[in-house]
Protein backbone atom coordinates (compact mmCIF):
# COMPACT_ATOMS: atom_id res chain seq x y z
CA UNK A 1 0.00 0.00 0.00
CA UNK A 2 1.49 3.30 -1.07
CA UNK A 3 0.67 6.51 0.66
CA UNK A 4 0.70 9.63 -1.39
CA UNK A 5 1.23 12.99 0.15
CA UNK A 6 -1.32 15.39 -1.07
CA UNK A 7 0.01 18.74 -2.10
CA UNK A 8 -1.53 21.38 0.13
CA UNK A 9 -3.89 23.61 -1.75
CA UNK A 10 -3.02 27.25 -1.78
CA UNK A 11 -5.80 29.09 -0.07
CA UNK A 12 -6.60 32.74 -0.02
CA UNK A 13 -5.40 32.93 3.60
CA UNK A 14 -1.83 32.10 2.57
CA UNK A 15 -1.43 35.59 1.12
CA UNK A 16 -2.78 37.31 4.19
CA UNK A 17 -0.73 38.63 7.10
CA UNK A 18 -1.43 40.44 10.33
CA UNK A 19 0.55 43.65 10.58
CA UNK A 20 1.15 45.89 13.55
CA UNK A 21 1.63 49.62 12.99
CA UNK A 22 3.00 51.93 15.66
CA UNK A 23 2.47 55.67 15.28
CA UNK A 24 5.05 58.05 16.70
CA UNK A 25 3.46 59.82 19.68
CA UNK A 26 0.55 57.39 20.02
CA UNK A 27 -0.19 55.08 22.94
CA UNK A 28 0.46 51.80 21.19
CA UNK A 29 0.26 49.85 17.95
CA UNK A 30 -2.89 48.94 16.11
CA UNK A 31 -3.29 45.82 14.01
CA UNK A 32 -5.14 44.72 10.92
CA UNK A 33 -4.94 42.05 8.23
CA UNK A 34 -3.57 42.83 4.78
CA UNK A 35 -2.76 40.93 1.62
CA UNK A 36 0.99 40.41 1.16
CA UNK A 37 0.68 41.60 -2.45
CA UNK A 38 -0.99 44.88 -1.45
CA UNK A 39 0.94 48.07 -2.22
CA UNK A 40 2.40 50.10 0.65
CA UNK A 41 0.37 53.12 -0.48
CA UNK A 42 -2.87 51.15 -0.08
CA UNK A 43 -1.77 49.92 3.35
CA UNK A 44 -0.94 53.51 4.37
CA UNK A 45 -4.39 54.63 3.30
CA UNK A 46 -6.07 51.83 5.28
CA UNK A 47 -3.86 52.55 8.29
CA UNK A 48 -4.77 56.25 8.32
CA UNK A 49 -8.49 55.43 8.01
CA UNK A 50 -8.30 52.81 10.77
CA UNK A 51 -6.35 55.14 13.02
CA UNK A 52 -8.92 57.92 12.56
CA UNK A 53 -11.83 55.51 13.02
CA UNK A 54 -10.35 54.37 16.33
CA UNK A 55 -10.19 57.98 17.51
CA UNK A 56 -6.53 57.73 18.43
CA UNK A 57 -4.31 60.66 19.28
CA UNK A 58 -2.43 62.54 17.94
CA UNK A 59 -4.75 63.32 15.02
CA UNK A 60 -2.85 62.56 11.83
CA UNK A 61 -4.95 63.60 8.85
CA UNK A 62 -5.50 61.64 5.67
CA UNK A 63 -2.97 62.91 3.11
CA UNK A 64 -0.80 59.97 2.08
CA UNK A 65 1.94 62.27 0.81
CA UNK A 66 2.67 63.45 4.36
CA UNK A 67 3.51 59.99 5.76
CA UNK A 68 6.11 57.26 5.42
CA UNK A 69 6.13 53.67 6.61
CA UNK A 70 9.25 52.05 8.07
CA UNK A 71 9.99 48.44 8.97
CA UNK A 72 10.60 48.45 12.71
CA UNK A 73 12.86 45.39 12.65
CA UNK A 74 14.87 46.16 9.51
CA UNK A 75 18.49 47.16 9.86
CA UNK A 76 18.16 49.90 7.25
CA UNK A 77 16.58 53.24 7.88
CA UNK A 78 14.98 53.58 4.46
CA UNK A 79 11.26 54.14 4.28
CA UNK A 80 9.18 51.70 2.28
CA UNK A 81 8.40 52.86 -1.23
CA UNK A 82 4.68 53.42 -1.81
CA UNK A 83 4.93 51.24 -4.95
CA UNK A 84 6.41 48.12 -3.36
CA UNK A 85 4.29 45.38 -1.88
CA UNK A 86 3.89 45.17 1.87
CA UNK A 87 5.14 41.56 1.85
CA UNK A 88 8.30 42.36 -0.12
CA UNK A 89 10.43 42.55 3.02
CA UNK A 90 9.77 38.93 3.95
CA UNK A 91 8.28 37.99 7.29
CA UNK A 92 8.32 41.55 8.62
CA UNK A 93 4.99 42.47 10.16
CA UNK A 94 5.88 45.34 12.52
CA UNK A 95 5.91 48.82 11.03
CA UNK A 96 6.26 52.42 12.19
CA UNK A 97 4.16 55.20 10.68
CA UNK A 98 5.77 58.66 10.74
CA UNK A 99 5.03 62.07 9.32
CA UNK A 100 7.54 63.22 6.73
CA UNK A 101 9.76 66.02 7.99
CA UNK A 102 8.73 69.41 6.60
CA UNK A 103 10.79 70.59 3.68
CA UNK A 104 12.20 74.08 3.92
CA UNK A 105 11.70 76.08 0.77
CA UNK A 106 14.14 78.86 -0.06
CA UNK A 107 12.76 82.38 0.00
CA UNK A 108 12.39 84.16 -3.32
CA UNK A 109 15.35 86.40 -4.09
CA UNK A 110 13.42 89.65 -3.56
CA UNK A 111 12.03 88.48 -0.21
CA UNK A 112 15.48 87.34 0.91
CA UNK A 113 17.05 90.71 0.10
CA UNK A 114 14.19 92.58 1.85
CA UNK A 115 14.65 90.39 4.92
CA UNK A 116 18.39 91.02 4.87
CA UNK A 117 17.82 94.79 4.67
CA UNK A 118 15.42 94.76 7.61
CA UNK A 119 17.89 92.72 9.68
CA UNK A 120 20.68 95.18 8.92
CA UNK A 121 18.45 98.16 9.80
CA UNK A 122 17.47 96.48 13.06
CA UNK A 123 21.09 95.83 13.95
CA UNK A 124 22.04 99.45 13.16
CA UNK A 125 19.12 100.77 15.21
CA UNK A 126 20.14 98.62 18.18
CA UNK A 127 23.84 99.36 17.87
CA UNK A 128 23.67 103.10 17.52
CA UNK A 129 20.32 103.64 19.13
CA UNK A 130 19.20 105.42 15.95
CA UNK A 131 15.90 105.36 14.19
CA UNK A 132 16.40 104.75 10.49
CA UNK A 133 13.29 104.79 8.39
CA UNK A 134 12.94 103.70 4.80
CA UNK A 135 10.56 105.44 2.46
Amino acid sequence: MLLYKQKPKETKGDNMMLISISVVGSTGPFRFVVNKKELVAAVLQRALKSYARLGRLPVLGSDLKEFVLYCSTAAGVDALSPWETIGSRGAVNNFILCKKPPTTQPLPLAAASDKKKSLIKGWINKSFNLNIYSH
